[in-house]
C-alpha cells in the first residue's frame, strides 16, 4: 500500500484537507524562505505557524498561500450564498416573471431605505428645533438679562 517514498499516503492526505497543489514527492519545500515564514509564523502566532508548517510538509511555497487563502474564502462565500441566488430555469417565461420580481423586491428595499433616510433627517431636524427652543427659553429666562 505505502511504496519507499510514501507518495500514495500523502497525496491521499493532501487530497483530503482539500488542498490539490503541487508536490515535491512528499518531501516538503523547506526553501530558505519558506522556513523563515513559518519560523515568524510561530512567533507571530502560533496557529499561523501551524499552516505554515503545513503549507511546507505539502511541498507548496508560501507565496502561493494568499491567492490559495484567498480561493477557498471565494468558495465558502459562494456556498454560504448559493441559496440566496437566483436560480434559472429553462422556462423563459418564468425566468422573466422571476426577474420582475426580484426588480419589484430591490425596489422595495430602496423604498425602504430612502424612508428611513428622510425619517433619520426629519429626526435630526426635530431634535435641533427642539433644542433651540429649550435654548432661546433658556436666554428669555436668564437672570442676567432680567437684572440689567
Amino acid at each position: 500500500m505505502t511504496s519507499s517514498n510514501g507518495s500514495a499516503t500523502d497525496k491521499s492526505s493532501a487530497c483530503a484537507f482539500g488542498f490539490k497543489g503541487k508536490r515535491d514527492s512528499g518531501k516538503g519545500n523547506w526553501s530558505p524562505m519558506n522556513t523563515g515564514a513559518m519560523v515568524l509564523g510561530f512567533i507571530a502566532f502560533w496557529p499561523l505557524g501551524l499552516v505554515l508548517l503545513y503549507w511546507n510538509i505539502t511541498g507548496r511555497d508560501v507565496r502561493d498561500l494568499p491567492a490559495a487563502t484567498k480561493e477557498k474564502w471565494a468558495m465558502l462565500r459562494a456556498k454560504k450564498n448559493h441559496h440566496h441566488s437566483a436560480e434559472t430555469t429553462d422556462n423563459s417565461l418564468f425566468n422573466e416573471f422571476q426577474q420582475t420580481q426580484y426588480d419589484r423586491i430591490r425596489e422595495i428595499k430602496e423604498e425602504i431605505k430612502d424612508r428611513s433616510n428622510r425619517f433619520k433627517a426629519f429626526r435630526a431636524d426635530a431634535k435641533r428645533r427642539a433644542d433651540e427652543e429649550e435654548f432661546n427659553s433658556f436666554m428669555a429666562n436668564s437672570p442676567e438679562r432680567s437684572g440689567n
